[in-house]
């Protein structure tokens, strides 16, 4: 299935959490922390107000609950829009 964003929207793949910690103790999937990083999958056109500020294939950092999480071929997504997004990461 493809997806592409409509107007300001960005299309994120999330990062996985980490499972295991430094000194090796497994850390159960209920008690992972959400990571607020992604890769950007696909972007919208913008809008006059709202310009895309980012690119396909950027790691970026997000705000902790924007958008909406969807689920495709198995994989988790996130649809968000681009001024949910506070900073690109080099």
């Amino acid at each position: 299935m493809k997806i592409r964003p409509l107007g300001d929207r960005v299309l994120l793949k999330q990062a996985k959490a980490e499972t295991k910690t430094a000194s090796g103790i497994i850390i159960p999937e209920t008690a992972q922390e959400k990571t607020q990083t992604a890769t950007v999958e696909a972007v919208g056109p913008g809008t006059d107000e709202d310009k895309i500020t980012v690119k396909v294939g950027e790691k970026v950092m997000y705000d902790k609950y924007a958008g909406t999480q969807v689920k495709i071929d198995g994989e988790d997504y996130l649809i968000v829009k681009n001024s949910d997004i506070i900073a690109v990461i080099d």
